[in-house]
C-alpha cells in the first residue's frame, strides 16, 4: 500500500533532493538535479521503478523519526520486538558529485535489518548495467553512473542490490550512493560518518544567521530550512517544489511538474529571507531572477528552470502509473507558453522589494525594470490566463490587473523615493486608469466583494492580495467584503481553494477538484489579521501548523475531510506563506524591525 504523501521526509544537498518513506524507503530521488531524470521513482509506480529499502527485516513504518536539530539530517527509528535501530540519511552539500549517506546504528537488543536498492534510471524505464565488486556495486546506462559502497556483503539479483544483516547496539553499517556522469571517473568516496559530521556542520553554520525573535521559532526555522534545501545552490534559484505530478486529487488528473522557479514567487519569497536575515540567499534569489528576466520583455515567461533555461516542454510519461493511479505523470510544463499579466507585476514589485532594502545594489535593475514597464504599459488590458495557469479560455482577472497596477505603482515610487529616471507622468496616468477599471468592472457591488475576472460572479483567493500589494487599504469597506466573501465561499471546512473549479463554468478547462491551497491559507491569515480579525487569525495560523507532518513539512495542498497532503511536497510556497504569516502575526514585520521590508503601495483607495 503506498504511503501517503505526508509520510515523506526530505534530504537534499542544494542541487537535488531525495524523498524517504515513513518505512525507510527512498521513493523519489532525481540525479544529479531536482530537474534531472529521476533513478528512483516508485513514489509515481511501484518498487520496479526504482526505489532503496532500508529498515528492519520484518518491514513495517517507524516508530518515530525527526531532523536531527536544525540541519536535513533525518534520523528515522524503529522499535521492535528484538531491539531497536536507527536508520541516519542526509546528502552532503559537497557540490563534488551527488552523494545519499545512510547509516545504521544499532540502539538495544539485535536488529535483523534488510537493504533492497533498485536503481532505474530514466525515471523508471532504462534498467542499468550493474557489476558487483569487492566492497561496491556500479550502475551505468547512457550518461549516468552510480556507486553503491556498503559495510556488509551485496547480492545481485535482477539488477538490484539486496543484503541482510544484523546490528547490535552501538553497531553501525554504513551505506554511501554517489552519482557522477558516466564519461567522468570515479569520484572520490566519502567517509559515510565524516559526512554525516560535515553536513551537521554545514547547516548548523547556515542556521546561525536567521534573524527571527517572533513567535512560533520551531516552525519558523523548519520553514527556512526547507526553503534553503530547495535552493539550487549554483545559481541561487528556488524551485517550487522537490516533485513533479504528485495530484491535486487522488486519482485525478492535475498533476504538474513544479521542479522549477516561478517569477512571481519571488516577491514572497525575498518578503521571507530578508525577514528572517538570510540577506545571501535573498541576493543569490535576485540575481537569478534578473538573469532570467532578461531579453525581450515580450518573452517574459511565468517560470524558468533552474538555471534560467526557457525550453520546459511538457511531456507525458505513460510508464508510470502515478501516484495512488494518479495519471497522467507529467514532465516540464506547457504553463510556460500562457499569458499571464500579473508575472510583470510581480517581477517589478520584487525588484521595488530589493532596491529597499540594504546591501543590494541596483545597477542593473532599473534597466530591465524600464523594458518591463514598456510592455506592461501596452499589453496591461489584454485578457490573461491568470495566476493559476487556467487552461480555459483568457480573461480579465482581477488579480492580473492589479499586478499591472503595482508594476505602474512600484515604477512611479522609483522615481519619487530613490531619483530614478523614467516616464514617471504616464505611469502615474496608467497607474490611475487601471485602479479605476479594476474598481468599476472588477467589484459586484451587490455583493460587496472583488470577483475573479471582469462580470464573474467566481471568486479568487488571490484577491486577498489586493491590500497587501497597496491597491487598496485593509480598513476600505471593499477589502472587508471581499475577505468576508472568500472566507464564506472558498472554505474547505476552514482552508481555502484557490477559486471553485465549478464556478463560471469552464474557466479551469480541467475536469475534477482540488484540495485547499495551504499558500491562499496563509494569504487568509493575513488578511484575517489586517482587517483587524486578529484573534481568528492566530487561531487559523495554529490550525496550520498543525497540518505539517511530524516533520515540519508542507505539502502544496491539503483535504480537510481525510487529513491528507495533496500535491507536489514539499512546496516552497506553502512554507514562504508560514514565516510571512509568522511574522506579520508576530510583530516581526514592524518597522522596528531592521530586517523587515514590507510593500507599500501609495493607493489611497481612489476608485
Amino acid at each position: 500500500m503506498a504511503l501517503r504523501i505526508e509520510e515523506y521526509g526530505m534530504i537534499g544537498d542544494l542541487q537535488t533532493a531525495a524523498l524517504v518513506g515513513s518505512d525507510g524507503s527512498i521513493d523519489w530521488l532525481c540525479l544529479p538535479r531536482f530537474d534531472s531524470a529521476a533513478c528512483f521513482a516508485a513514489l509515481l509506480g511501484g518498487d520496479e521503478h526504482g526505489s532503496w529499502r532500508l529498515g528492519p527485516a520484518e518491514g513495517g513504518r517507524c516508530t518515530r523519526r525527526r531532523y536531527r536539530g536544525d540541519t536535513l539530517i533525518l534520523e528515522t527509528e524503529w522499535d521492535t520486538p528484538q531491539g531497536s535501530v536507527r536508520v541516519t540519511d542526509a546528502m552532503p552539500p559537497r557540490g563534488e558529485a551527488a552523494d545519499v549517506v545512510r547509516v545504521v546504528e544499532g540502539l538495544g537488543g539485535r536488529v535483523l535489518m534488510r537493504t533492497e536498492m533498485r536503481l532505474r534510471f530514466g525515471y523508471g524505464k532504462v534498467t542499468p548495467w550493474v557489476r558487483c565488486h569487492e566492497g561496491h556495486l556500479s550502475a551505468i546506462a547512457g550518461p549516468d553512473a552510480a556507486w553503491l559502497d556498503a559495510d556488509v556483503p551485496l547480492v545481485l539479483e535482477d539488477a538490484a542490490a539486496h543484503a541482510e544483516f544484523s546490528v547490535g547496539e552501538g553497531q553501525k553499517v554504513t551505506f554511501v550512493l554517489t552519482h557522477q556522469p558516466s564519461h567522468h571517473d570515479r569520484p572520490p568516496k566519502p567517509d559515510a560518518l565524516d559526512a554525516i559530521a560535515d553536513t551537521e556542520a554545514f547547516w548548523t553554520d547556515w542556521i546561525e544567521d536567521l534573524r527571527y525573535e517572533g513567535e512560533w521559532s520551531e516552525a519558523v526555522r523548519r520553514s527556512v530550512i526547507t526553503l534553503k534545501a530547495l535552493t539550487y545552490a549554483p545559481t541561487g534559484g528556488i524551485l517550487a517544489a522537490a516533485t513533479t505530478s504528485l495530484p491535486e486529487e487522488i486519482g485525478g488528473v492535475r498533476n504538474w511538474d513544479y521542479r522549477f522557479c516561478w517569477l512571481r514567487d519571488a516577491s514572497f519569497v525575498l518578503q521571507a529571507m530578508l525577514g528572517t536575515g538570510f540577506l545571501a540567499e535573498a541576493k543569490a534569489w535576485r540575481q537569478w531572477l534578473l538573469r532570467a528576466a532578461a531579453g525581450d520583455p515580450a518573452e517574459l515567461q511565468i517560470m524558468y528552470g533552474l538555471d534560467g533555461l526557457h525550453w520546459l516542454p511538457e511531456n507525458v510519461l505513460d510508464w508510470l502509473p502515478g501516484y495512488e493511479g494518479s495519471a497522467p505523470v507529467r514532465i516540464g510544463n506547457a504553463a510556460t507558453r500562457q499569458f499571464q499579466l500579473d508575472v510583470w507585476g510581480e517581477t517589478i514589485d520584487a525588484l521595488h522589494l530589493a532596491r529597499q532594502a540594504d546591501g543590494m545594489p541596483d545597477e542593473d535593475a532599473w534597466d530591465l525594470q524600464l523594458a518591463l514597464m514598456a510592455f506592461v504599459s501596452e499589453n496591461w488590458d489584454r485578457p490573461d490566463d491568470s495566476l493559476w495557469e487556467v487552461r480555459g479560455e483568457q480573461r480579465h482577472f482581477v488579480h492580473s490587473k492589479v499586478m499591472a497596477w503595482a508594476a505602474f505603482d512600484r515604477a512611479v515610487q522609483a522615481v519619487e523615493r530613490f531619483g530614478l529616471d523614467g516616464p514617471v507622468e504616464r505611469w502615474r496616468e496608467l497607474r490611475d486608469r487601471v485602479h479605476a477599471q479594476v474598481c468599476e468592472q472588477g467589484f459586484d457591488a451587490s455583493r460587496n466583494t472583488f470577483t475573479q475576472f471582469y462580470g464573474s460572479k467566481g471568486l479568487d483567493a488571490a484577491l486577498l492580495l489586493l491590500p497587501q500589494v497597496g491597491f487598496l487599504p485593509w480598513s476600505d469597506p471593499r477589502i472587508v467584503g471581499t475577505v468576508e466573501a472568500v472566507q464564506r465561499e472558498l472554505a474547505h471546512g476552514e482552508y481555502v481553494l484557490r477559486y471553485d473549479t465549478e464556478a463560471d463554468s469552464g474557466v479551469d478547462g480541467l475536469p475534477g477538484k482540488e484540495g485547499a491551497f495551504l499558500a491562499c491559507t496563509f494569504w487568509l491569515v493575513d488578511a484575517l489579521h489586517g482587517i483587524g480579525r486578529a484573534d481568528e487569525a492566530r487561531e487559523l495560523f495554529e490550525r496550520l501548523l498543525k497540518t505539517r507532518n511530524d516533520l515540519g513539512l508542507l505539502s502544496e495542498e491539503y483535504d480537510p475531510r481525510t487529513g491528507r497532503h495533496l500535491g507536489n511536497t514539499p512546496q516552497a510556497y506553502s512554507h514562504v506563506g508560514l514565516v510571512n504569516s509568522a511574522r506579520r502575526l508576530s510583530g516581526a514585520h514592524s518597522a522596528k524591525d531592521p530586517h523587515a521590508v514590507e510593500r507599500q503601495g501609495t493607493s489611497e483607495g481612489k476608485g
